[in-house]
This record gives C-alpha cells, sequence and structure tokens, in this order.
C-alpha cells in the first residue's frame, strides 16, 4: 500500500539493520548510514545501491539556535565527503513547486545558496581563492513548465558543465515523527515526486552525466499512515497482541484510503517549518561548497 511508502533509506521494508550504523552526535542530532552495496540488498530494501546518510534531532516546532547550527554543520561534512574531491563548479538545484509550499523547500533553499560563478574577478583575490563556483536554479515543475526536470537540467548541466550536482526535494516519510526533523543525503540521485506517486525521469550520473547528491527533508505523510500509527498506539495501550494489532491497523489502512484515497498531509505551521529547514539546509550546502569560507564572510557575502 502507498501508505507504506517513504522516501526514508531508514524507514524502508526488511533487512534495514544488517545495512545500518546508527550514532548519537552532540545537539542531541542521531546519524544513521545505510550502505547498499550489491543487487540483493537493493532489492530487499527497494532502493538503488549506494549511500544514505540521515541526520536526525527531535521533532519540534521551535528547534534551538545551537541545534540548527550543528544540524548544517553535519549536513555539510556529509556533503562534502559525497562530492568529487576535484569538484570545481557545482550545480544547485531546487526541486519541487514554489506555489505549493509542503513542495517548496527546494525553490526555497535555492535562494538562501551563495551563487559564485559570475563572481570571477568582483571580489579581492583573497576571498575568490577560498570559493568554489557555485551556480542554481529551481527549475520549477512539469505541470507548471510542461517540462521534465531531467530535460532542463541536462541542458544547464551541458551549458555549465558541473562537476557535480545536489538536488534538494521535499520527501514523504512513512512516520509523521520524521516530518521536518530528519534530513536524508544520498549519493544515488533522486526521482522528483516519487514518494507521492507522482513519478518523473530520475536524476541520477546516468541521465546527467555528472555525480548527484540529492538532500531531502520529509514534508508529508500518507493519511493512512497516520491512522494506522493512531491504532498501534491504541494497541499498545489496550495490551492487544502483536498480530491483533496488525490486523487491526490493516483494517483502518484499508477503509482510510478506501474513503479519502490517497490524502497527504502536512503539519499546520508548514510555513514556517519550509522557512527554518530551508535555512539550515542552505547553510549546509554553503559550508560544504565554501569550506574556505566562514559561516560569517558567507553571511555577508549574500547580503551584498
Amino acid at each position: 500500500m502507498k501508505a507504506r511508502w517513504t522516501d526514508l533509506a531508514v524507514e524502508a521494508r526488511g533487512g534495514i539493520n544488517r545495512h545500518s550504523r546508527t550514532e548519537r552526535l552532540g545537539s542531541g542530532i542521531e546519524r544513521t548510514v545505510v550502505r547498499i552495496d550489491d543487487e540483493k540488498s537493493a532489492g530487499e530494501l527497494g532502493r538503488p545501491m549506494g549511500t544514505y546518510v540521515t541526520l536526525s534531532c527531535p521533532q519540534m516546532m521551535s528547534i534551538e539556535l545551537s541545534t540548527r547550527q550543528a544540524l548544517s554543520e553535519e549536513l555539510s561534512h556529509t556533503l562534502r565527503a559525497m562530492l568529487p574531491r576535484d569538484a570545481r563548479t557545482v550545480l544547485v538545484t531546487g526541486l519541487g513547486n514554489r506555489s505549493v509550499t509542503p513542495d517548496a523547500l527546494g525553490p526555497r533553499t535555492v535562494e538562501r545558496v551563495l551563487v559564485t560563478r559570475h563572481m570571477d574577478g568582483c571580489l579581492p583575490h583573497d576571498v575568490e581563492e577560498r570559493m568554489a563556483s557555485v551556480c542554481a536554479a529551481a527549475p520549477g515543475v512539469l505541470g507548471v513548465t510542461g517540462l521534465e526536470t531531467a530535460e532542463v537540467l541536462r541542458g544547464m548541466v551541458e551549458h555549465a558543465k558541473p562537476d557535480a550536482v545536489i538536488a534538494v526535494d521535499a520527501l514523504a516519510a512513512r512516520s509523521s515523527q520524521r516530518i521536518c526533523s530528519t534530513i536524508q543525503v544520498a549519493d544515488t540521485g533522486i526521482t522528483p515526486g516519487s514518494g507521492v506517486g507522482n513519478h518523473q525521469k530520475a536524476l541520477t550520473r546516468e541521465t546527467l552525466g555528472v555525480p548527484v547528491i540529492a538532500v531531502g527533508v520529509p514534508m508529508v505523510v500518507y493519511a493512512s499512515t497516520i491512522a494506522r500509527d493512531a491504532m498501534a498506539y491504541f494497541g499498545e495501550e489496550s495490551g492487544a497482541s502483536e498480530a491483533d494489532e496488525e490486523k487491526l491497523a490493516e483494517c483502518v489502512e484499508r477503509v482510510v484510503s478506501e474513503r479519502l484515497g490517497d490524502l497527504i498531509v502536512t503539519p499546520r505551521e508548514v510555513d514556517a517549518l519550509v522557512e527554518r529547514m530551508a535555512g539550515i539546509v542552505a547553510e549546509g550546502i554553503n559550508l560544504a561548497l565554501h569550506p574556505g569560507l566562514s559561516a560569517r564572510e558567507i553571511a555577508q557575502l549574500m547580503a551584498q
């Protein structure tokens, strides 16, 4: 069922413990690495082969500034490890629909990325030599532009010739606790819209010709999944057996799906949550692409 679907590797079906490693970092952040090294494992988990890093913090409407900074710094370390060592030019693309708030993470993140490809000769030499060449774009969605995202990005890659692409997108989660509290980074690329059943052409090394690193944050969950979680809590409180809990949850999930269809929900505070997560992700990208600059220098350059 689609309620079981998730974009997160840590929520993938079956056998995840054999492929994952979790460690607790400072500021309440948890880091889980899932490595899928062979076709058999890829089939078990329903994911392409590659490395998936998940950064999680407790879900709350207001994250402390120290936790936000720690998330951005950990994201920057993860991205730097996945980027080609000799990368000089990177294209950052924000996937999604700017006009639909839960899907606007990508475009809003791109607005906060320090773009430098056009700055050659415009800044002091000591500053320029510490910066990478970065270009950014939010290509929009098929329903608005009539163009597949992969088609648009292929043209950009052919023209700008980046050494890598970082694609930022909103994701779907299985657990409502993951919404706006988790960042997934994967070196496998991404298929826009896959989490909500709107599959488009994949953005991968094979389709674009350069490495594609996907950065995503869960913004939505299926209503049937929430109903299933609620019944699981009810089963725990009532002392029902695991088999009875599963039967009850499946019954509720089926009823919700039949009555409401593929209803997707998001928190009512989604406007503030998207802005917050866009800021965290953008800062992580900026620190990763410009390791020679401090956060303060990046902020000053962004203000120019």
